[in-house]
């Protein structure tokens, strides 16, 4: 049992509370309150005075683990190329749960993240979601071993399979494959037919068991994104968005249907659909009222300038308020996983970050990192 007292709570829910108290129990919060009004007795005390405590960060886009840095083909077992629609993919069986990307993210106080097939293939496989607790067996870590089926539409899957000469070649190629895919494990989902793993986890979408968690940064690939799942009536989240600012007024249609994930905009125009990336998207979704996570897409931004790209947002006009809910309680609920993680309330999940300062106004760092109430990251000098 753990005690965190004298702290200031910082959740971007209303104002902080000073000199606050968290009790932890069983990897649990137990209790919050004035740390005057509680009772610590038998509780080893960590004293937080001077310092910020928040919940523990959500990146909700990651390869973190499945596409691990400093490897070439050794390590890249995020996109399974040899066809592009491999639904029964699972990113579970990619994890290696030793990669170095696990302490980096301790490090820099992310506590759960959610790993991704790639974006090379119209439909790439399914996610999972998975507790930061580095150098532990991947038992230990899963959260949902099955989170959702990764889609994407765009540059990628046009690049890596129509310069091979395979489908798809076009973005209407790319649609094509999608809807055929899904009316093959609609019928597929009405015979009583022998297992079929591609149906299978089709099937999953299909019935709303999981969302579609689709790679998408141009607005017409925005826009069919959303489309498609109307037309299938899927459970849609977006991952990217990078044009989602020139197209926000038609989005706001949907932030009752749709889930966004913003980002990684701490990046090089690469591509010819990253020309319109802007630290803009982020004020623009907020001003319309629209939820939102933001990521990384470690490694493509490595997961430690999580709070680097949190910065510039605020630079760039983003509430700081909002920056910090869309790599918490936001983030908690892109991933269903609200109810659980996100906030420090009595009874969640005890994920939760001491800074040395504030992590988004002051540039805090990171004292100790905690995930399900054990400290899975300190400070040497902390």
């Amino acid at each position: 049992m753990l005690a965190i007292t004298n702290a200031t709570i910082e959740t971007a829910a209303g104002a902080p509370l000073q000199d606050a108290a968290v009790l932890v129990k069983e990897g649990k919060i137990e209790k919050v309150g004035r740390a005057s009004d509680v009772d610590v007795s038998g509780y080893e005390v960590i004293d937080a005075a001077g310092k910020v405590l928040t919940p523990g960060w959500i990146d909700t886009h990651t390869h973190l683990g499945i596409d691990e840095e400093g490897l070439a083909w050794e390590g890249a077992d995020f996109n399974e190329t040899s066809s592009p629609v491999t639904p029964q993919m699972r990113a579970i069986d990619g994890i290696n749960p030793f990669d170095q990307g696990f302490r980096d993210a301790a490090s820099c106080g992310v506590t759960t993240v959610q790993v991704l097939p790639g974006s090379a293939n119209a439909i790439g496989g399914l996610t999972a979601i998975v507790k930061v607790k580095p150098n532990r067996p991947l038992s230990e870590l899963v959260v949902e071993e099955i989170a959702g089926l990764k889609m994407a539409l765009g540059e990628n899957p046009k690049n890596i399979h129509g310069k091979k000469g395979h489908a798809p070649i076009t973005r209407m190629g790319v649609a094509s494959l999608i809807r055929d895919a899904f009316v093959e494990a609609q019928n597929y989902l009405k015979l009583d037919a022998a297992r079929d793993l591609k149906k299978e986890a089709l099937g999953r979408a299909l019935k709303r068991e999981i969302p579609v968690c689709v790679h998408a940064h141009r607005a017409d690939d925005i826009l069919t994104a959303i489309r498609i799942a109307e037309e299938f009536e899927l459970d849609l989240h977006i991952e990217h968005v990078t044009e989602g600012h020139l197209i926000t007024g038609e989005l706001a249609k949907y932030k009752d249907k749709v889930k966004f994930s913003i980002g990684p905009t701490l990046s090089s125009r690469s591509k010819v659909e990253l020309n319109q990336i802007s630290w803009d998207t982020y004020r623009v979704f907020a001003e319309h009222g629209i939820p939102f996570s933001s990521i990384t897409d470690h490694p493509v931004i490595p997961i430690t300038h999580l709070q680097t790209s949190m910065q510039q947002a605020i630079k760039a006009g983003l509430d700081a308020g909002k920056a910090l809910r869309s790599v918490t309680l936001d983030a908690a609920w892109i991933l269903g996983l609200d109810d659980r993680k996100g906030s420090i309330e009595a009874g969640k999940d005890a994920d939760l970050v001491l800074w040395d300062s504030h992590p988004l106004h002051e540039n805090g760092s990171v004292r100790f990192t905690m995930t399900e109430g054990e400290i899975v990251f300190r400070r040497e000098d902390g």
